[in-house]
Parts: structure tokens; C-alpha cells; sequence
């Protein structure tokens, strides 16, 4: 049994993979985009039908306009550079959901939300914009599935260690074990990763839409200041506040030497 799960871990690992396009790098996924986008757009509609959807306000309005700009530009950038039809299985969808909570998301297959609580630390269009190329980006790099299929390879690799381990005690020992160091030493760097990439990605994509990626690192020090009870780096899903603004900083100019290949060399 445990020669099988081995076995099958291995499989998975080397046939399961596709191309970041921004990034020319081999990505984890098990799910294609025919098995995964249904079931995430179906969550989508019953999240908004358990939700108070905000519709035709300025900001809702707004949402809108700048997410089908950012979808735009990452539509150009992939028709520029070799993936024509990247897209072509999307149903972009952009929604306000009255909310307090500070955060916006984005499932498979281009379905977001952001919650009216983000509103007041974007300050405006070009901060929606940096929020919106980040959820993008994210819908983009296929994270979503990405971590479904870490989060298999991580309990195919709990069964493996039970079925191995015959003795109760240490078998309980392993899973403590298991449980703390697969999570704090893979899945949450793995997390962080997507995040750090979903960043710049979205910074790119932003300034190709027309949009001041200087705003990326401005609106993190809202954030930061916000919010100043964040968790250690290394406990976090995310990268700290201090880490992103330092990325962001860096990454700006390179975003608007990339926008500059699309004729943008003016910004809101």
C-alpha cells in the first residue's frame, strides 16, 4: 500500500503539470480547467445568492470598469507573447459584496468579489486596479487548482505514513509531526509563493491597462497601517506587509517598462 501511494504520488507529480505563461515555469495541477471551472463558477452563484450583492452604485460600477480593463490587458499581454486562446474557457465576473471585511478573492475560471470593506484602504480606481490585477493574476497562474492539488499530494503522503507506520504511538507521533512541518514547511511557502507571484503578475498587468503600478506599494502601507496585528511571515499565508511593500517598490519600473511594449507610457 505504501509502494502505491508512492507510486502514485510520483505520477501525479510528473504528469500533472502546465506552463505558467508569465513565468515560463512547470506548475502542480491535477485539475483541468473542464473539471474545475464549473464547480467553482456554480460556488460563485451560491455565494452570491447568500450574499447582499451591490449593484449600480459608483463603486459596484467601478469594480466593473476596472476589471474588465485588467482582464483586457492580460488578454493582450497573452495574445503578445505566444497563448492565444489562454482564455477562452473564462466567464469574467466582477462583484461588490456588501461586507466590513478587508478583502477581495477570485475563484477559477476569473469569478471575484471584492468586499465594500476594502473600498476605503484602495482609495480609488488605481488602487481597485492593483487589488483587481492581483485577483486576476491569480485566476491567471491557475492558483487555485494549484493548491487543491498540493493539498492532495499532502494527504496521499498522511495516508502513506499511517499505512506505513504500524505502531499507534509513533503513528500518532507522525501525524503531529506531519500535520505542523507539512503545513508550516510546505503549504504555507507554497501559499506565499502564489501570493508574491499573483503580485507581480497584477503589478504587469495593471500598467499594461494603464494604470500607476507606483499605487501597488502605497496601498500596502494602508494596508499595513490598518492593519498592525498580522501574524509572523512564516505562520502567514501571505507575505508580511513590509515584504510586499518592498516588492512592489522594486517591481513598479520593470512593470512600466513591460507596459511601454504596449504603447502605455502614461498612467492614472
Amino acid at each position: 500500500m505504501k509502494k502505491v501511494a508512492l507510486a502514485l504520488l510520483v505520477f501525479l507529480s510528473v504528469a500533472a503539470c502546465k506552463t505558467n505563461p508569465f513565468t515560463g515555469q512547470r506548475t502542480l495541477n491535477f485539475y483541468p480547467n473542464s473539471q474545475i471551472f464549473p464547480m467553482a463558477f456554480a460556488q460563485y452563484d451560491q455565494f452570491l445568492g447568500e450574499n447582499k450583492v451591490v449593484k449600480e452604485t459608483d463603486q459596484a460600477k467601478m469594480i466593473v470598469r476596472v476589471g474588465q480593463r485588467i482582464a483586457s490587458a492580460a488578454e493582450r499581454w497573452l495574445d503578445a507573447n505566444g497563448y492565444p486562446g489562454y482564455l477562452k474557457d473564462y466567464k469574467w465576473e466582477y462583484n461588490l459584496v456588501d461586507d466590513p471585511t478587508v478583502n477581495a478573492w477570485c475563484m477559477p475560471g476569473g469569478k471575484i468579489v471584492f468586499y465594500t470593506g476594502i473600498m476605503p484602504i484602495c482609495n480609488g480606481e488605481t488602487g481597485v486596479a492593483v487589488v483587481m490585477g492581483h485577483e486576476v493574476a491569480h485566476a491567471l497562474a491557475d492558483h487555485g487548482a494549484q493548491r487543491m492539488s498540493a493539498g492532495m499530494l499532502q494527504q496521499i503522503g498522511a495516508v502513506a505514513g499511517n499505512v506505513a507506520i504500524q505502531d499507534p504511538q509513533k503513528r500518532n507521533m507522525f501525524n503531529q509531526a506531519y500535520g505542523l512541518g507539512s503545513t508550516v514547511g510546505v503549504m504555507l511557502p507554497f501559499s506565499r509563493s502564489h501570493e508574491t507571484e499573483a503580485d507581480r503578475i497584477g503589478l504587469q498587468i495593471m500598467a499594461i491597462a494603464g494604470y500607476n503600478p507606483d499605487e501597488a506599494a502605497e496601498l500596502w502601507k494602508r494596508m499595513k497601517a490598518q492593519n498592525s496585528q498580522a501574524p509572523p511571515e512564516f505562520l502567514s499565508t501571505h507575505p508580511s506587509n513590509d515584504t510586499r511593500i518592498s516588492n512592489l517598490t522594486q517591481w513598479a519600473p520593470l512593470a512600466k517598462e513591460e507596459a511601454r511594449k504596449f504603447g502605455v507610457t502614461s498612467f492614472k
